[in-house]
């Protein structure tokens, strides 16, 4: 099956369906943010909230 692209908040956003489960490409939510740095800050945060 072919990746899917949704739109949230003007952003393109790609979903790949894995095993019947869709997985979302969370480094495509980090292109509101300019520069790498701050797209590696909020991966890195988004992580570490997840794992508490």
């Amino acid at each position: 099956m072919a990746n899917k692209i949704i739109e949230v908040q003007n952003i393109k956003v790609n979903i790949a369906n894995i095993n019947n489960n869709d997985y979302i490409c969370i480094s495509d939510f980090t292109k509101f943010k300019d520069g790498k740095s701050a797209s590696d800050d909020i991966i890195r945060n988004w992580l570490e909230i997840e794992s508490l």
